[in-house]
């Protein structure tokens, strides 16, 4: 009989940065982020439920405001933006910013780029299936797409086309080695 491994992911709540158009860098949510997580609170998860954050200040504080005792996970954090870290996008070079977004190889920031962040996260998903706990993860937009296309088997330049609402609730299981999009 084959297992199956569960695992939701949940995007963080608001920051300032995603209301003003800037790369992320560890900032804090903002009130209407901590309102909504607080909101949002009361997930329903057995005490075996594995749970799970990105390292960063607003995945951790979501992950606390949803009554969740998260572990730090490091593969769980979100995309490293290099120098455009805390940039807003009408700030970054047009031809740079053209190149990072129509090919997943590109990191003109010196950051990670997107091929990187999804084999990171391929990593990760691969990690999860020796064991058969439910697994909730509190992450980022950019972790979530990485996940959402590794279970499709999509490819990179599909990355962009998927928009990760905060504090949405993405489903996915693993039966023997091949993750299934749930819901999203």
């Amino acid at each position: 009989m084959i297992e199956v491994v569960r695992l939701t992911l949940v995007s963080h709540a608001m920051t300032d940065a995603m209301v003003a158009g800037r790369f992320p860098a560890d900032e804090p949510l903002n009130e209407a982020g901590r309102r909504h997580a607080q909101t949002a609170a009361g997930l329903r998860i057995n005490r075996q439920t594995r749970q799970l954050a990105g390292p960063e200040r607003r995945a951790l504080q979501t992950a606390e405001l949803l009554g969740l005792r998260a572990e730090v996970e490091p593969r769980l954090a979100d995309l490293d933006y290099g120098r455009w870290r805390g940039t807003a996008l009408n700030d970054v070079c047009p031809g740079q910013l053209r190149a990072w977004l129509t090919d997943p190889a590109r990191a003109p920031h010196g950051g990670e780029s997107i091929a990187v962040l999804i084999d990171r996260v391929a990593q990760w998903l691969d990690s999860l299936t020796s064991t058969v706990l439910p697994t909730i993860a509190v992450t980022h937009p950019a972790v979530i797409r990485a996940a959402i296309l590794v279970a499709l088997g999509a490819p990179p330049k599909s990355f962009w086309r998927l928009d990760i609402a905060p504090l949405s609730r993405t489903v996915m299981h693993c039966r023997g080695h091949a993750w299934t999009l749930r819901s999203i």
